[in-house]
């Protein structure tokens, strides 16, 4: 299995080349979503965020009230320690087996990782590349307050809250430049998803012959 951690800092752009690389073949499987999926009504992750936290972080519906348990967790770091230890094991065993099921068919297909906080909590080591979309902070900063309405004070809070671009870039085997037009990002996407694409299938070349009743 080729695996490929795509990841970038708030308003970089990294949801158009996931979508991009999505609609060229590529098996992306988000890290967001799957967060949200292990905590949903009935999971073992939402009885447990219950059992540390108290039903205070519940809505009406008994599911997760995110708001309320984001400003307990975000106010003292223990408790979002806490939470991580019950949401990540549980995200890297479900985002395993999403992996599995992608290239049941295809050993060659290109899976693609999207992980925002990549370099703040995952880890590089364990993909075989990692794709940054990387766009300055000052121009991430004005997206958040043009197209998502932010002031410029919490634009920059919530730059400044992730990893900085020196960090992020020391991280990448391939960086696709986003802070141009959308039509030059996307041509970057699409050559980002060739090369990883050509890896893969070197990959999946080079894999051991599957053996017959245990033996080689």
């Amino acid at each position: 299995m080729f695996v490929c951690g795509l990841t970038g800092g708030i308003a970089a752009g990294k949801s158009v080349v996931s979508r991009r690389l999505g609609e060229l073949g590529a098996a992306v499987v988000d890290a967001d979503l799957l967060a949200r999926e292990v905590v949903e009504p009935g999971t073992p992750g939402l009885a447990r965020i219950r059992e540390r936290f108290g039903t205070g972080v519940l809505g009406a519906d008994g599911g997760l009230d995110r708001a309320a348990l984001g400003a307990l967790v975000f106010a003292d770091p223990a408790a979002r320690r806490d939470l991580e230890a019950i949401t990540h094991p549980a995200v890297r065993e479900l985002s395993a087996l999403r992996m599995r099921e992608a290239v049941a068919d295809d050993p060659a297909r290109v899976v693609v990782y999207d992980v925002p906080l990549l370099v703040e909590s995952r880890g590089s080591g364990e993909f075989d590349v990692v794709v940054v979309v990387q766009a300055p902070a000052w121009v991430r900063v004005r997206r958040l307050v043009e197209l998502r309405g932010m002031s410029p004070e919490q634009a920059r809070s919530r730059v400044d809250a992730q990893a900085d671009d020196a960090a992020r870039l020391a991280a990448a085997d391939l960086v696709v430049d986003s802070s141009g037009t959308l039509e030059r990002t996307l041509e970057q996407a699409d050559a980002t998803y060739e090369r990883l694409r050509s890896l893969s299938a070197v990959k999946a070349e080079a894999a051991p012959e599957p053996t017959v009743g245990g033996r080689s």
